[in-house]
């Protein structure tokens, strides 16, 4: 709640163009009436928007928390559609968050999707049986689903992340699990370039991780939802699955184990994200943009 204080006491009075990177209170900077602000918005405020009764649910147990969050829900509601406002541009990384851009803030926004390191993130042709699932380990990810799938499937699963839910998906999970916690970005990479598929069970505004995967030749299963719509092609680099069920998950690995995949076709699917071509798009834009702005300016 103390965030958009914090934005708000920036003083960016000497800057003609402001670029703003916010998924939450970093479009609400106060800038001059000549400067041109700029927001890539990675998402509208989650958790006073669409996630709201999930993030709430956090609190069942704390009656105190329970009875001041819809108060502190409703003036922080207040704060970000004000906030909207002060924006002369939407950025954003998906055709999911454009949408929701639209329906919370009433906006349009420009279409930049974020980049992967594809130098970085290379194939290496040294696949094990294992699944992977890779993330910060708290409820709407859905790791849950992943460790019944996997156990009622009898396959090996390995988990990178830390989070709140650690304890309670240990105790879901079968001798097929591996936690590994926190790892390097390199122990990362082999993970990734190991795995015989990536899952990815959540509702993500875009996704990187499931990029960072494809990048290294794996293929990935994911929920068809969201940002992995707009980035796992279906039967080339990966499939999907209806319902965030274990049963509809488990009929996806199993769908996904009678299939070929091609390791080459896969790397080259996410081409598109490399981060030159971020770099380049986001030059072109903001070029545009200051030249048009300068001219309303006069």
């Amino acid at each position: 709640p103390f965030m958009p204080l914090i934005f708000e006491r920036l003083d960016l009075s000497d800057y003609d163009l402001v670029l703003s990177s916010s998924h939450s209170a970093a479009k609400g900077i106060l800038t001059q009436p000549g400067t041109l602000h700029v927001t890539y918005c990675h998402s509208p405020m989650r958790y006073v928007w669409d996630h709201s009764h999930s993030y709430q649910n956090q609190f069942r147990s704390f009656l105190p928390l329970q009875i001041l969050y819809k108060p502190l829900l409703h003036r922080i509601r207040l704060w970000d559609r004000l906030a909207a406002e002060r924006v002369d541009l939407y950025l954003t990384n998906s055709k999911y968050v454009a949408a929701r851009i639209q329906k919370y803030y009433h906006r349009e926004s420009e279409l930049i999707a974020p980049p992967v390191d594809l130098s970085f993130f290379i194939p290496e042709n040294t696949k094990r049986n294992a699944y992977l699932a890779v993330g910060r380990l708290i409820p709407y990810k859905r790791f849950d689903l992943v460790l019944k799938a996997c156990k009622k499937l009898k396959r090996p699963l390995r988990i990178v992340g830390e989070g709140p839910e650690l304890g309670r998906l240990k105790k879901l999970a079968g001798k097929n699990v591996v936690f590994l916690g926190k790892i390097s970005d390199e122990d990362l990479r082999k993970e990734y370039q190991k795995a015989k598929a990536l899952v990815f069970p959540q509702l993500e505004d875009f996704g990187i991780v499931p990029l960072e995967a494809m990048a290294c030749g794996t293929p990935v299963i994911a929920y068809g939802k969201g940002g992995a719509l707009e980035t796992v092609k279906e039967n080339i680099s990966g499939l999907f699955f209806d319902e965030q069920t274990e049963d509809s998950l488990v009929k996806a690995i199993q769908k996904f184990e009678k299939k070929k995949w091609d390791e080459e076709k896969i790397s080259d699917s996410v081409s598109e994200f490399s981060s030159a071509r971020f770099r380049s798009a986001l030059r072109h834009f903001l070029e545009n943009a200051w030249k048009e702005h300068r001219e309303v300016l006069g």
